[in-house]
C-alpha cells in the first residue's frame, strides 16, 4: 500500500514535469479517440458496401464479344442483343450459391367484366371473357411487386382489407376498385395468353383470385408511355407463386426481372460456370458492381487511409517521446530511487512505483481524452471526408460529385441516396482499444525508462550524490 501512496504523492510533488507528461499524453489519446472513431466506422461502412456490391450479381451483355462473334442480324437488318429469358431467370434463382434474390414479375392479363383506368388510351385494347379463344388482349399488369408500400407510396386505411398473405389473393387501387365497383372479398377472374419458345403455339391461362385489400396510391399513374395498361392504378398485385402456378416448362408471355445476390463473392466463378452450363449465352457476361462499389467506397477508403496513417505517426512520436521524458524524469529521481533501496525496498517494488505514477497520469488523461476526442471526431470527420470527395470527384471516381450510399430496401428498389456526412459514435469496441492503447503506451515508456535506473546499485547512486 505504502508503494501506491507514496506514487499518488510523488505526482503532486513533481507537478511541473508531470504535467508536461500529461499534457503529451493527453494529445495522444485525444488523437487515438478522433482516429480509431473514424476508422472503425469507415471499416464498417466498407464491409458493408462490400457484401452488398460484392456479392450482388449483374449479368449484362458483352457488346465487343457480341460484336467480333458471327452474329446473324434479325428481321430488319438489326443485330439484336442476347438477353435472359423468363424461364432462364427463373431456373438461375434455384443455383446453390444464391443467398437471396429479388424477382420482378410481370403478366400482361385481361379481366372479367373488369375495366382499366384510361381504357383506350394509346391502344384499342378491350375487356376478354371466358371463350376459347387462346390469343388474349391484355388490359392491366398482374404483378407481385410490392416495395411501394415499404416506402410509403402506397399503403392501407382503415377498412380497406390488408396486404396479400396467401396464394390465390390479390389487392387492387382505389381508383381500380371504385372503377369495377370491387370491394374486399370479391372474386377476381384473369384470363392471359402464354407461348413456347418458338412462338409456335398459345395456351390461354385463368386466375381465380380473392381480393383482399384496396390500397391508396401516390405513385405516378405513367412511369414511362402513356398507354391504359402501363397506368399503374390499373396493377394488380399478387404472389409471385400465384402468377407461376399456372406456367409449364419452356412457356414465355410474361416479364422476369431478377436480382441475385451470392453467398459469398468468392462463389461468383462457380455461379457463372453453373448458369452457363444451364443455357446462358455466352455473349452475356457476369460480374459485380464493381464500378458502383468503387464510386461508393473510394472517398470513405481514402478517409480510412488518412485516419489509419495519421494515428500509426501520432503513437510513433508519441511513444519515442514519453520514453525519453520519463527517462529524464526517472534520472532526476536517482537520489529518491537511492534512498528507497537502501532502506531496503526491492527492485520490482520500486517499479511498480515509477510504474503506477505513469499509469495514473495516464488514467486521468485517458477520461479527458475521451471526452474531448468524442466531440471533435464528427466534425474532424466531415472535414476530412468533403476532402475526400473532392479528391474523388477531381479523379473522376465520383459521376456528379455525388458518394452514395444505400440501406437494403433502396437497393432492391434500385435507387441510391447521398452520403453527405459520415456519422462517427465511440462504441464500446473502440473505448476498450484507446484503453488498452494508453495503459500499452505508458507502460513501454515507464518501463523503458525503468529498466536503465534500476541497473544502479543504491550506494553508487547515493555515492554520485554527495
Amino acid at each position: 500500500m505504502y508503494v501506491f501512496v507514496n506514487a499518488l504523492k510523488n505526482i503532486v510533488r513533481n507537478k511541473g514535469r508531470n504535467i508536461l507528461l500529461a499534457a503529451i499524453i493527453f494529445t495522444i489519446i485525444a488523437t487515438t479517440v478522433v482516429t480509431l472513431m473514424i476508422n472503425n466506422t469507415t471499416s464498417g461502412i466498407i464491409n458493408d458496401y462490400k457484401n452488398r456490391f460484392g456479392s450482388q450479381v449483374n449479368i449484362s451483355p458483352d457488346i465487343e464479344k457480341f460484336r467480333a462473334g458471327d452474329n446473324t442480324p434479325s428481321a430488319g437488318g438489326a443485330m439484336r442483343l442476347p438477353s435472359v429469358t423468363a424461364q432462364q431467370s427463373l431456373d438461375f434463382a434455384d443455383s446453390e450459391y444464391i443467398r437471396e434474390y429479388v424477382m420482378q414479375i410481370m403478366l400482361g392479363t385481361a379481366g372479367e367484366n373488369l375495366k382499366g383506368i384510361d381504357e383506350g388510351v394509346g391502344n384499342n385494347m378491350q375487356p376478354v371473357g371466358g371463350d376459347d379463344n387462346d390469343s388474349v388482349s391484355a388490359q392491366f399488369y398482374l404483378k407481385n411487386v410490392f416495395f411501394d408500400f415499404d416506402e410509403g407510396f402506397r399503403g392501407f386505411t382503415n377498412g380497406n382489407g390488408r396486404m396479400v398473405e396467401n396464394d390465390d389473393e390479390c389487392i387492387v387501387s382505389e381508383d381500380f376498385a371504385n372503377l369495377n365497383t370491387l370491394s374486399v372479398g370479391d372474386k377476381i377472374t384473369l384470363y392471359a395468353s402464354l407461348h413456347n419458345n418458338d412462338l409456335t403455339s398459345r395456351r390461354k391461362i385463368k386466375y381465380e383470385l380473392t381480393l383482399v385489400g384496396i390500397y391508396y396510391d401516390y405513385t405516378d399513374e405513367y412511369a414511362g408511355i402513356q398507354v391504359s395498361m402501363a397506368n399503374r392504378r390499373n396493377e394488380i398485385l399478387t404472389t409471385t407463386n400465384t402468377i407461376l402456378a399456372p406456367v409449364e416448362e419452356g412457356e414465355s408471355g410474361f416479364s422476369v426481372t431478377a436480382t441475385y445476390f451470392l453467398k459469398d463473392p468468392s462463389m461468383l466463378k462457380n455461379f457463372e460456370a453453373e448458369i452457363r452450363s444451364r443455357g446462358l449465352s455466352e455473349y452475356l457476361k457476369v460480374g459485380t458492381d464493381e464500378n458502383g462499389y468503387n464510386s461508393i467506397v473510394r472517398p470513405v477508403e481514402g478517409l480510412k487511409s488518412v485516419s489509419v496513417t495519421f494515428m500509426i505517426i501520432v503513437l510513433f512520436l508519441g511513444a519515442i517521446i514519453l520514453i525519453l521524458l520519463s527517462t529524464i524524469a526517472v534520472r532526476e529521481r536517482k537520489y529518491e530511487i537511492g534512498v528507497l533501496r537502501a532502506m531496503g525496498m526491492k527492485k520490482s517494488r520500486v517499479a511498480l512505483g515509477l510504474w503506477f505514477e505513469m499509469i495514473a497520469i495516464t488514467c486521468v488523461c485517458l477520461c479527458l481524452g475521451l471526452l474531448v476526442g468524442s466531440l471533435v471526431a464528427q466534425p474532424i470527420s466531415n472535414m476530412l471526408l468533403a476532402g475526400q470527395v473532392e479528391a474523388a470527384k477531381a479523379m473522376g471516381g465520383l459521376p456528379g460529385g455525388a458518394i452514395a450510399s444505400a440501406d437494403s430496401s433502396s437497393l432492391l428498389a434500385g435507387s441510391l441516396s447521398t452520403l453527405e456526412e459520415l456519422d462517427v459514435a465511440l462504441s464500446i469496441n473502440t473505448i476498450l482499444e484507446i484503453i488498452a492503447i494508453a495503459l500499452s503506451l505508458a507502460s513501454v515508456a515507464g518501463l523503458a525508462a525503468i529498466s536503465k535506473i534500476t541497473k544502479y546499485e543504491p550506494i553508487k547512486i547515493l555515492m554520485e550524490r554527495s
